[in-house]
């Protein structure tokens, strides 16, 4: 069985639950894959795997400090992924600015109207 790889894109690189927590945890910086490791629960070679997608797709930079490797997030390769979203972004703020206009709406009814009802029958 031939599988397809997941370094075709950003988006099937991060398909992968336990890629997406490897990215979360070099959020915090650069680190070892021991310390990876230790911050999720999955293997030393499951890790490596994984870092190794993540690095040839170019979210994950590494740089060798002796005998270790230490991997850092490239988060400039995450704009493909930003670009899609911001479109549904922009939908969901107008949404969210509809709503908040109906609730102003609701909270101050007569603002928007006649302003003079008081002594009126």
């Amino acid at each position: 069985m031939v599988r397809t790889p997941a370094t075709i894109d950003v988006f099937n690189a991060i398909a992968d639950a336990h890629r997406r927590e490897i990215l979360d945890v070099l959020v915090g910086g650069e680190m070892p894959v021991g310390a990876i490791v230790d911050e999720i629960a999955i293997s030393q070679p499951q890790v490596s795997k994984h870092l190794r997608v993540l690095s040839q797709i170019g979210l994950v930079r590494c740089r060798a400090v002796g005998r270790h490797r230490l991997y850092r997030l490239n988060p400039s390769c995450l704009r493909p992924l930003h670009e899609w979203a911001a479109k549904y972004e922009s939908l969901q703020n107008g949404r969210l600015d509809r709503l908040d206009d109906y609730l102003t709406e609701l909270q101050h009814p007569h603002s928007h109207g006649n302003t003079n009802q008081q002594g009126e029958t």
